[in-house]
């Protein structure tokens, strides 16, 4: 009677740990890289909180846009939710894009070129030459690897400018143009829409009569090959992750208010419950 006792124990202990383990979360690794620009950086904080909400153990790689093609085409990062298309970074995409997967767009109609403030009064690409005592024939840019930078080496060529483009950082390049806007000098930077700077500071795009920085471009999602078939909630997750202008601009403003990534993706989720529902399927 005691070993059928103990029998029947062990075999509902057996049951009842089964059952547990068939009810807890995944605890699948995802890996995904991005760029430092504020708003690659507010999508991919806002992203892995919402995968970690599946149970997903989230790794975020911050990368050059060289670096991260080159990983998704090798399987080291899992997505990306950084890569601006068709123009921005077309180089890398024509060097990798037949070993990476592109999901959708998760952004649309995103412009970038040369920003200068109002006050400024420049309005074309081509008349900077004309003025470059006033510019120091300098133009601040941000990390060398940034498809924008290379736009810009073009636009130096396409107009013969007299300029030097400055290797810096978003958060440094945001920095001359703070000091400079306080002290009313003219600056030119390379920037981009949406950004948290038009919303801060008068500042208006110059024209490009050259179109050399093209149309405006989208935010892509791209994926390693294989990642629907390894981890199909995760890609099901992509190809419904899309949000406005506003949504990644009110992480951005958070972000430059002094609360962290974390804080910033963490507040948006908590005030959009249906969209993140949405992207989950839910």
């Amino acid at each position: 009677m005691l070993i059928m006792v103990v029998m029947l124990s062990l075999v509902a202990a057996g049951c009842t740990g089964q059952d547990d383990a068939g009810e807890e979360t995944v605890s699948e690794e995802v890996t995904v890289g991005y760029v430092l620009w504020d708003g690659e950086i507010a999508s991919t904080n806002v992203i892995e909180q919402v995968l970690e909400m599946k149970g997903y153990d989230v790794e975020i790689i911050a990368v050059d846009a060289g670096a991260l093609y080159q990983g998704l085409s090798q399987g080291d990062f899992d997505f990306t939710t950084s890569a601006w298309l068709p123009i921005t970074q077309e180089n890398y995409w024509n060097q990798y894009g037949d070993q990476i997967v592109n999901v959708r767009h998760n952004l649309e109609e995103c412009q970038l070129g040369l920003a200068v403030p109002t006050y400024v009064e420049v309005d074309s690409i081509d008349e900077l030459n004309a003025n470059k005592e006033a510019f120091d024939s300098e133009i601040i840019g941000i990390d060398p690897g940034a498809g924008i930078m290379q736009n810009t080496e073009n636009a130096i060529e396409a107009y013969e400018l007299d300029y030097t483009l400055i290797s810096s950082s978003t958060a440094g390049m945001t920095a001359e143009l703070s000091r400079a806007i306080a002290d009313e000098e003219p600056i030119i930077v390379t920037l981009w829409s949406p950004h948290w700077a038009f919303g801060r500071w008068d500042l208006k795009y110059l024209d490009d009569p050259e179109d050399v920085f093209g149309q405006a471009d989208n935010v892509d999602t791209l994926a390693r090959m294989g990642l629907e078939e390894d981890m199909p909630e995760v890609y099901g997750v992509l190809t419904r992750f899309h949000w406005s202008h506003e949504d990644i601009q009110s992480v951005m403003l958070d972000m430059e208010s002094d609360m962290s990534p974390e804080e910033a993706a963490a507040k948006w989720i908590e005030n959009n419950p249906e969209k993140v529902n949405e992207w989950l399927g839910e």
